[in-house]
C-alpha cells in the first residue's frame, strides 16, 4: 500500500546522500518527498575533490527534474577554517572554498553555505577581517562563475564566528561584492546562540534583529534542525524536529512565516535508525504545522 504524501508548496527537504556520485543526490531527495535539497559536492573531509564532469552535471540536473527538486543548495566542506590564524590552513581553505564554488556552479546551484570559521582565540574583529579577506579572494578569483557563498549561523560556541547577526553583518560589510554573500539561518544554532523562536513575541524579535543587522532579502537558506542545547547554551547538538528545547511551536511559526515562503529549508536532524523514514518523518511533522 502506497501512503499517501501530505502536500506542501514549501521548498522542504534534507541533506542527501551523494553515495554513488553527486547526480544522485537528487534520487535520495525524491525518496523522501523533498523539494529542495542540500548535498556535498565532494568529500566532507578532505581538501581537495575531483572536478564534476559533464555526464555528472547533465544527470544531476536530470534527476532534478525527474524527481520534482526545484531547488539545490551545497554544503562546504568541514575541513575549511577562512579565519584560521595559521597560514597554511588559511591558504587551504580559501583553495578548497574556490573549488566548492566551482562545483557547485557546474552543477547548477546557486549558493554554497559554509561556517564562518574560528579566530583560535585571535579575536573576534581579527577573525571577522580575516574571513572577510579569504571571502574576497574566493570571490575574486571565481568572478565568472555563478555560485555564491551563504554564511551559516552559529552557535557561538568557543572562538566560532557567526553566533550573533551583528558579526555576520561585519564580515559581509568588509567585502566589495555583496551580490554572491548571504546567509544560511541555523534554527539549532540561532537558538543556542541565544536567539528565541519558540514565542510570537521573540520570534518577532529574532526576525527583527535579524533584518536590522542583515536585512531578511539577504536570507538563501534555512537548516531547520531542534536544539539538543538550552536558549542561549552555545550547544551545537541537533535534534529530531519537536523532540528539542525548540519544540513544535517554534517551528509552527517558521512553518507559517509568509516571509520565509521562497527560502529552501533543509533537515540537517539526526537520522534514526533507517535515514529515508527518519527524514520522511520530520518532513511530515514539519508539513502538518502549515495552516491550510
Amino acid at each position: 500500500m502506497v501512503k499517501k504524501r501530505i502536500k506542501c508548496n514549501r521548498l522542504l527537504g534534507a541533506h542527501c546522500s551523494i553515495a554513488g556520485g553527486v547526480e544522485n543526490a537528487p534520487l535520495a531527495g525524491g525518496m523522501i518527498g523533498a523539494t529542495a535539497i542540500q548535498l556535498f559536492t565532494g568529500s566532507n573531509q578532505q581538501w581537495h575533490a575531483a572536478t564534476i564532469k559533464k555526464a555528472q552535471a547533465e544527470g544531476f540536473q536530470r534527476n532534478m527534474n525527474e524527481q520534482g527538486i526545484r531547488v539545490a543548495v551545497a554544503h562546504a566542506c568541514y575541513l575549511i577554517n577562512l579565519a584560521a590564524p595559521d597560514a597554511v590552513i588559511w591558504r587551504k581553505s580559501i583553495d578548497a572554498m574556490e573549488g566548492e564554488i566551482e562545483r557547485a556552479s557546474a552543477l547548477g546551484i546557486p549558493w554554497v553555505i559554509v561556517h564562518p570559521g574560528s579566530h583560535k582565540g585571535n579575536g573576534l574583529e581579527w577573525g571577522i577581517k580575516r574571513i572577510a579577506e579569504a571571502l574576497t579572494s574566493v570571490l575574486d578569483a571565481t568572478e565568472a562563475l555563478s555560485a555564491g557563498v551563504a554564511l551559516e549561523t552559529t552557535a557561538g560556541q568557543g572562538a566560532s564566528i557567526g553566533g550573533r547577526f551583528e558579526e555576520l553583518a561585519s564580515i559581509i560589510a568588509h567585502i566589495d561584492d555583496k551580490r554572491r554573500v548571504k546567509v544560511c539561518f541555523d534554527t539549532c544554532h540561532s537558538f543556542a546562540a541565544g536567539y528565541e523562536l519558540r514565542t510570537k513575541e521573540g520570534y518577532a524579535r529574532t526576525w527583527r534583529e535579524f533584518d536590522e543587522a542583515i536585512g531578511i532579502r539577504n536570507l538563501v537558506a534555512m537548516h531547520l534542525n531542534d536544539s539538543q542545547g538550552k536558549l542561549g547554551s552555545r550547544i551545537d547538538r541537533h535534534a529530531p524536529i519537536g523532540k528539542g528545547r525548540i519544540g513544535l511551536p517554534g517551528f509552527r511559526l517558521i512553518m507559517n512565516d509568509r516571509r520565509l515562503a521562497d527560502i529552501p529549508m533543509i533537515l540537517e536532524t539526526p537520522k534514526e535508525g533507517d535515514a529515508v523514514r527518519s527524514d520522511t518523518n520530520n518532513l511530515k511533522i514539519l508539513k502538518r504545522l502549515v495552516r491550510a
